[in-house]
């Protein structure tokens, strides 16, 4: 067997995306506020990018010089008395950006000594992280006063305590014979010390031992509410009212008058402490009713989004005949990179500006009158509309939100699916499910409709086209429980 080594050439075409078209999508799929968190990057380790003054002078057209054109950009002048204080600036932007070049920097250096140093400062305005509930646990329980093993055994209690304040092993699983840290005695008097720290109900088992411990703590008389929930709460959570009234022997309605008191109690008192931030929604995109016509103005929500620009000094410094060629390629550097993201930003105004327009033609009825008349709207069809291939699309709309007269509303709200009814208009899956939501608030609430009944009634609003399951598939989704559990007595 006879082995060589032989070269081929082909001919083949291939995609490749530039890097400065990787930045456009990504750019282009950033909701406003991780937009502006982008920008602001940019300005801080970009040295050629800046924000337009409020009234900006006609800046010179700036294109990002390459490599073919270094020669004859060499020929452009600095005027002399300009020279000098340039390339004094010149020499601070070499130290000063020093990290830039060489990345073993672990840190920027300030230009001058009196110059503030922005990270600090952002550091001392950043607001401290919420405490968890293993911390505030801690804390209070390095107060009580108790013997050595109960102060132990707490210890190892609080490390078992999840999120939602409930301990999530049984105390025999904590007790370890090999060790005499502390004895299941001290566990028992242990956990009760626990279960008194703040919030109220924390270090409970289950859901009734919970409700227990806050209507224990609480100065109001719940013996009613404690036998409730110490007998019955399995019948209770059932909606099994009159079986209840039965066993104790009282009314229905003082039953009613206890589960409104039961109801103020909470059943995850751990979630008090160390809540996650919700993150905050901001419109990018704001539709307003014309008031000449029965239109709308579709306009996108720039006004916090700086204006950038390419400085023009060290545009010419990079031009300049005495600028070293260290200096000089890394200004170009920056100078494209600039000249890209400011492209990038340009074209995610006007693709996401068409998107929103398109979206509004075709919902227009939701604008008008409403959820219930959101209508079927597949991507392609934005996309056929618009210009641009449907991954475009998909990027436009992600964690985008556009604020109009129902509300601040994800733009991907807008597309879905749906069906027809019997007169052939069609009806998103959203607008099912409010109408839905509207039979069901509705309904005589003695008498609850089920899940065949609710399909009866969407028939009846021209939705004829949905099985048992699927209205059962779209309560569940609403969060609505089964009518069983929605009877009231």
């Amino acid at each position: 067997m006879k082995l060589e080594m032989t070269g081929q050439m082909r001919m083949e075409q291939r995609m490749k995306l530039a890097p400065h078209m990787i930045q456009s999508m990504e750019i282009l799929q950033l909701p406003i506020l991780a937009l502006q968190e982008r920008i602001e990057q940019e300005l801080n380790s970009n040295p050629v990018l800046e924000v337009e003054a409020e009234e900006p002078s006609e800046p010179e057209a700036v294109e990002p010089p390459s490599q073919e054109n270094v020669d004859e950009d060499a020929a452009a002048e600095v005027p002399d008395g300009e020279s000098s204080e340039i390339f004094e600036r010149l020499d601070v932007l070499d130290d000063g950006y020093k990290e830039y070049i060489n990345e073993a920097e672990p840190f920027r250096k300030r230009v001058r000594a009196d110059e503030p140093d922005k990270k600090l400062e952002a550091i001392k305005n950043t607001a401290a992280p919420p405490q968890s509930l293993h911390e505030q646990l801690s804390e209070q329980w390095q107060l009580v006063d108790a013997d050595d093993g109960v102060k132990k055994a707490g210890s190892a209690i609080i490390d078992y305590i999840n999120d939602r304040g409930y301990l999530t092993v049984r105390l025999e699983q904590l007790h370890n014979k090999d060790k005499a840290d502390f004895t299941f005695d001290d566990l028992t008097a242990a956990l009760k010390l626990v279960q008194k720290l703040e919030p109220a109900g924390v270090g409970a088992r289950d859901l009734k031992e919970c409700l227990l411990i806050q209507m224990q703590q609480n100065d109001d008389d719940t013996s009613f509410e404690e036998r409730l929930i110490a007998e019955h709460i399995d019948e209770l959570l059932e909606n099994r009212l009159p079986d209840i009234a039965k066993k104790m022997n009282c009314s229905i309605e003082k039953i009613n008058k206890a589960i409104e008191r039961i109801s103020k109690l909470d059943t995850s008192p751990g979630l008090q402490v160390g809540q996650d931030r919700n993150h905050p929604i901001t419109a990018d995109v704001i539709v307003e009713p014309l008031d000449d016509s029965a239109g709308y103005s579709v306009r996108l929500a720039n006004s916090s989004l700086p204006a950038l620009r390419i400085n023009n000094d060290y545009a010419k410094m990079a031009k300049a005949p005495a600028t070293n060629a260290k200096t000089r390629k890394f200004l170009q550097e920056n100078i494209r990179s600039a000249q890209w993201i400011i492209d990038a930003i340009e074209q995610r105004k006007n693709t996401l500006l068409k998107v929103a327009r398109a979206v509004v033609k075709f919902q227009k009825e939701f604008f008008d009158k409403g959820q219930l008349y959101l209508q079927p709207l597949p991507m392609s069809k934005v996309a056929d509309e618009v210009g641009v291939h449907l991954a475009t699309v998909s990027r436009a709309v992600a964690g985008k939100y556009v604020q109009c007269s129902w509300g601040i509303l994800p733009l991907r709200k807008f597309f879905s699916g749906g069906t027809e009814d019997t007169n052939g208009n069609g009806h998103s899956w959203e607008a099912i499910r409010a109408k839905l939501q509207q039979i069901i608030d509705a309904e005589d609430k003695t008498k609850p409709l089920n899940d065949e009944q609710l399909r009866r009634k969407l028939a009846e609003a021209g939705i004829n086209s949905l099985a048992r399951r699927t209205v059962a598939k779209y309560r569940k989704l609403l969060n609505i429980p089964a009518a069983r559990f929605r009877k009231k007595y």
